[in-house]
């Protein structure tokens, strides 16, 4: 099961991120990596071709079975 974080909400809503891009990114990401200050947590990136080709990223924590989705944003300096 896929949960929001209070603060993931709240930039989803501010920056019009549409929640499927979120679940997209996280079913099949374009690529992963570690949050460097947080071993814990993992970035998903995956480009939107709905938003102009821009690269969403996707940080989250898995929870047992479930994931928790700390924040969201289209990262411009993106780079794999």
């Amino acid at each position: 099961m896929l949960f929001y974080s209070a603060h993931a909400d709240a930039v989803i809503a501010a920056r019009k991120i549409e929640k499927i891009w979120v679940e997209k990114t996280l079913a099949a990401p374009d690529w992963i990596e570690p949050d460097p200050a947080d071993l814990t947590v993992s970035r998903a990136f995956k480009q939107i071709e709905d938003f102009g080709n821009r690269v969403l990223r996707v940080a989250y924590r898995p929870i047992g079975a479930d994931i928790l989705v700390i924040t969201v944003f289209f990262d411009r300096g993106a780079r794999r």
